[in-house]
């Protein structure tokens, strides 16, 4: 693109540094100005109009411009802007927001703890999850088991315990307290002739080897996305979470679900563990539980992860840990309000019933010559990609991304895949919408 002098284009380059991107890149190239939002739709800082068909970041829930959200923003930064929950204060929305969660959580949950990111309320699970083994005297059961493409954040806990190559490299991660165990893609990692059912075992017996060769004595948690979203919208086998579970069970290993994508509705129930039968120590949920209109983030704890962590706290005198905005007043304000419509608008039962609708767009997109499969369930999948014959991997997926942006639809590419979780408002005509403009995205490229 060619970068206007003093444009907004221009100064972004000048004075900001951008996330997920080559920088070099970007300082050649520049970014997308978004300025406004609608409902499923964004506009660009040149009047173009884009379906959002990753909601964001995974998680604008509501749409854009969800003016009842707004208001209440208002009417809480009037009333009190700022308090904290540090040295026994509390205030009222961040009561409310943890009741209710603890109401409409999957399985019975003992406390919450409110943070401001996905990775920051990883990080200090992580963090509790070392309390709590020095407070049961298990000063050896430390390890953390994640997974291969798994996704938990950017901090240096989270981001160790994530198994993304990029999230690692130059950043000196992951911490040597962090082991990986294999992905649950079928599609990736699925042997000539192996089916379905002998991947999940396979799957299974490598955990059982890994938790062998470290030792359950040392291994204090396994942390796990019900489906993987940042790795490319990974779907477990059938089986797998069963398998996993027993395997933790038999090895006194906590399970941590990471619900940061997928709660709230995506996959077609509140949470995906209900639809998947998971049943977690720790829940770690974002994105959603605000619709991102401000940072907010929650950890969900079972009594017998709360109460060893309480009792270590009164023995040496306090719970050493604390953000200046864990809870803050006007984000969970924004959190209850969100949630509540969700509740409300029974946006769950709308993923649930688009689903069919949503699944059946992408395989008939994956039929196109230039592409390989496509696989999701709820309101979150993805489109594979056949590499290109003379490119690098995830050329072709980028390609994609980029002339689905010429098309009006915004996407994200991963891997060889193009993925899409459209905020969950949108309607079976706006779904229509958004695969049509891909498949005309689809067409222009291999027109060429």
């Amino acid at each position: 693109m060619t970068i206007i002098p003093n444009s907004a284009e221009a100064r972004d380059v000048a004075y900001q540094m951008h996330q997920n991107v080559n920088l070099r890149k970007y300082e050649r190239d520049g970014g997308l100005v978004i300025e406004s939002g609608e409902g499923i739709y964004v506009t660009d800082n040149n009047g173009k109009r884009y379906i959002e068909a990753l909601a964001g970041l995974w998680s604008v829930a509501l749409g854009f411009g969800e003016k009842s959200l707004a208001e209440v923003a208002k009417k809480q930064m009037e009333k009190l802007p700022y308090y904290h929950t540090f040295a026994y204060k509390t205030h009222g929305p961040s009561i409310d927001l943890a009741e209710l969660l603890i109401k409409i959580a999957p399985v019975p949950m003992s406390k919450v703890h409110f943070t401001s990111s996905g990775s920051e309320a990883n990080d200090l699970a992580c963090k509790m999850v070392w309390y709590r083994s020095n407070a049961l005297g298990k000063k050896d059961k430390k390890k953390i088991i994640g997974r291969e493409k798994g996704y938990h954040g950017v901090t240096i806990a989270a981001g160790s315990i994530t198994g993304i190559t990029r999230n690692h490299e130059s950043f000196d991660l992951p911490l040597d307290r962090m082991v990986h165990t294999s992905c649950p893609s079928y599609v990736h990692y699925g042997k000539d002739g192996e089916t379905e059912e002998q991947f999940t075992a396979r799957l299974l017996k490598d955990l059982e080897d890994l938790i062998e060769r470290e030792g359950a004595d040392t291994i204090a948690a396994f942390w796990g996305e019900p489906v993987m979203g940042a790795g490319g919208v990974l779907v477990p086998p059938a089986g797998y979470w069963e398998g996993v579970q027993k395997i933790l069970k038999k090895n006194d290993i906590l399970l941590v679900a990471d619900e940061v994508i997928c709660g709230f509705g995506r996959i077609g129930t509140m949470f995906a563990c209900e639809r998947l039968n998971i049943e977690p120590d720790v829940l770690v949920l974002s994105k959603q539980l605000s619709s991102s209109y401000l940072p907010l983030s929650a950890i969900l704890m079972n009594d017998k992860f709360y109460q060893p962590i309480a009792d270590e706290s009164d023995r040496i005198g306090s719970f050493g840990h604390g953000f200046t905005a864990s809870g803050h007043p006007v984000a969970t304000a924004v959190g209850l309000a969100n949630v509540k419509l969700i509740i409300e608008r029974e946006l769950v039962a709308n993923a649930a019933s688009l689903e069919e609708k949503f699944l059946s767009g992408l395989a008939k997109l994956a039929e196109h010559p230039l592409a390989h499969s496509s696989r999701g369930i709820g309101l979150i999948g993805a489109l594979e990609m056949k590499p290109l014959a003379d490119g690098k991997p995830g050329d072709a997926a980028m390609a994609l991304q980029l002339a689905c942006e010429a098309e009006g639809v915004i996407t994200r590419n991963i891997g060889e895949a193009i993925c899409f979780c459209p905020p969950l408002i949108i309607t079976g005509e706006q779904v229509d919408e958004m695969f049509a403009a891909v498949g005309r995205a689809l067409d222009n490229l291999a027109a060429g």
